[in-house]
């Protein structure tokens, strides 16, 4: 048994009560590789940005746990060497079961989710009851979820999303122990978070997706006030990289995003929790098909890694200056 502490990680609890009460959100960015992990902590070194290393169950396969444990623990040692003690957190993105959140929990994560949202109501509260108690015995953080988000992320499919019922966040939360809480109010998992039909136009022809549920936020907020919201499925989707990986030989149908406007709305509220992965995927998808389709005998990884790694690290500065507002707040 490892913990978090020994790596030189921190839970999330202190980073949501800055946070909300500084009008930002933390980034949250999924990894799986040396690459991304350099990119997400160059980008919040620079930018004096606290930031939480998010890893799925399928992330953790293709890392190995070992290796993973390790990777937090030079991510920290990276930072200083960097110049700035940025504060690191290590999260379970979508935990489905007591056994794979336990098991992080032994092995250095600070902070956990478990996603009981797939479950009835009643399944889903002593579920993650069961995670908190164990988590917090060992100063763990824990992060359930109400409300379906639709999409695909590794193991988690959902085909319709089901929006969060404010009514019964107060029970959830109470009766569950909870550190913060995902909700649902418009976001989906992956790059194709809404159809054509679902969309306006603008005058230059730019699909305009339907707005977040800001209204069912509000009413959340009234009901747990200073309670720390999580939100999913927050990639923006720039249609700069979808056009990039189209343009070079990719097929990305139908890639449409949270406006960026909607997301710094949100990050000013009492979400102090932004999960990134998909526009990560793009920006690195991007780069490396940039560079193959000019240079088709390139065959180092260095050569396409490397620049994918520059535009990942360029991605994540710009969100956390422009998107959530955790420039500074490290």
């Amino acid at each position: 048994m490892l913990s978090y502490k020994e790596l030189g990680l921190v839970n999330t609890k202190e980073l949501f009560k800055k946070a909300i009460e500084g009008g930002y959100a933390i980034p949250a960015f999924n990894f799986n590789n040396m690459e991304q992990l350099q990119a997400i902590i160059s980008a919040c070194v620079e930018t004096r940005s606290p930031v939480i290393l998010q890893v799925s169950s399928g992330a953790r396969k293709y890392a190995n746990q070992t290796l993973l444990r390790y990777m937090a623990q030079g991510a920290v040692e990276y930072a200083k060497e960097l110049g700035y003690n940025i504060p690191i957190a290590l999260h379970l993105d979508h935990g489905d079961t007591f056994e794979l959140c336990k098991d992080c929990i032994d092995s250095g994560f600070s902070s956990v989710m478990i996603d009981g949202s797939h479950h009835p109501y009643e399944d889903n509260i002593a579920l993650t009851k069961k995670v908190v108690e164990y988590a917090h015995s060992k100063g763990v953080t824990v992060e359930g979820e109400l409300g379906v988000l639709a999409g695909i992320e590794d193991d988690v499919v959902a085909e319709h999303h089901t929006y969060t019922r404010p009514e019964e966040v107060v029970d959830f939360v109470t009766r569950t122990g909870v550190d913060s809480l995902a909700i649902s109010i418009g976001t989906s998992h992956g790059a194709n978070k809404f159809t054509p039909d679902q969309c306006t136009r603008d005058e230059n022809g730019i699909l305009i997706p339907p707005p977040l549920r800001f209204d069912i936020l509000e009413e959340i907020e009234k009901q747990i006030p200073g309670f720390p919201i999580v939100l999913h499925g927050a990639s923006s989707v720039p249609q700069e990289y979808v056009a990039t990986i189209n343009n070079n030989g990719g097929a990305l149908k139908d890639s449409i995003g949270i406006p960026e406007d909607q997301l710094r709305k949100a990050a000013a509220s009492a979400v102090c929790k932004v999960n990134i992965d998909s526009d990560g995927r793009l920006a690195m998808t991007a780069a490396v098909r940039e560079v193959f389709a000019k240079n088709p005998a390139e065959f180092d990884p260095r050569k396409y890694l490397g620049p994918a790694r520059e535009e990942l690290k360029k991605l994540y500065m710009h969100k956390t200056k422009n998107v959530l507002g955790s420039a500074g707040k490290a």
